[in-house]
């Protein structure tokens, strides 16, 4: 029969009861150091399945009845980057029939004494392999004119969640800014009904200047599109509805804005299409 961490944590705790009874009664040292010695495993076993299941919690996102599982695949696994200061994000989205054209930009500068690049996480449901993702990259900071693209690198295994690896034109030094662009694309991830795109950060620092997204949508338009966040502290909860920045035949276009966005957060932008 298999024990869990919370039977085993009860199983110590009742043993080491015992002893501590039996030690009183006889008034023996190695009964005490028994009983003790079970209090102790109890407690660290208490604290650990607490822990355990309240990342469980965290990582667990559920929005209008629909399990975000990319995200919630990635909140298990995810690395906080502690070696940038993000101080600028720009996320840009093109949603053409079921494909999802994606590009984001991270500017700051570097907190390490040397780095050779910078990780990015691909999130995604339908768990699509690296290659079919056409990921290119662009060291802006040394290359403004995107004259030199970067081929990026996996990292780890291939998942719902998938690591990316971008290096620098030139490695940086510590305080030295930086701006890179990566731009990949999803084929194949749409459906009619409810869809949704997700923004996470996952930054070793309290607030991110200015975060902006925006989503272009060529064909059929939403019929409407909510923003819901999510952070460390708090459960996924509404932000606002969107509407449209810009509308006309055959393009739609959402922009969202945050100034002092959380270091470690995710943004879900959830919206409706009868057809794709």
């Amino acid at each position: 029969m298999p024990f869990t961490l919370e039977s085993l944590a009860a199983l110590a705790t009742i043993v080491g009861t015992i002893a501590g009874v039996l030690a009183l009664i006889q008034s023996s040292a190695w009964l005490v150091l028994i009983s003790l010695l079970f209090a102790c495993l109890a407690i660290i076993a208490v604290l650990y399945v607490r822990k355990q299941r309240h990342t469980l919690e965290a990582a667990s996102i559920v929005i209008e009845g629909h399990s975000i599982d990319s995200l919630n695949i990635a909140n298990l696994r995810r690395r906080v980057n502690r070696t940038f200061v993000l101080q600028e994000s720009r996320d840009a989205v093109r949603i053409a029939g079921d494909d999802m054209e994606i590009s984001w930009t991270y500017t700051g500068f570097c907190k390490a004494a040397r780095e050779a690049a910078i990780e990015f996480s691909v999130d995604s449901e339908g768990g699509i392999t690296f290659d079919k993702l056409n990921c290119v990259a662009f060291d802006l900071g040394n290359d403004p004119e995107m004259a030199h693209a970067i081929q990026p690198l996996r990292v780890g295994t291939r998942g719902i969640s998938q690591k990316i690896s971008v290096p620098f034109l030139k490695p940086l030094v510590a305080n030295q800014p930086f701006s890179v662009l990566l731009k990949w694309k999803l084929p194949n991830c749409l459906e009619p009904g409810i869809n949704y795109y997700t923004s996470t950060l996952s930054f070793a620092q309290n607030r991110v200047g200015r975060c902006e997204v925006r989503l272009i949508f060529v064909g059929t338009a939403p019929s409407w599109m909510r923003v819901y966040e999510s952070t460390l502290q708090k459960p996924a909860a509404l932000v606002k509805t969107l509407a449209p920045s810009h509308q006309g035949p055959g393009l739609c276009e959402y922009l969202d804005v945050v100034e002092d966005r959380p270091g470690r957060s995710a943004r879900v932008y959830m919206f409706w299409r009868d057809a794709t």
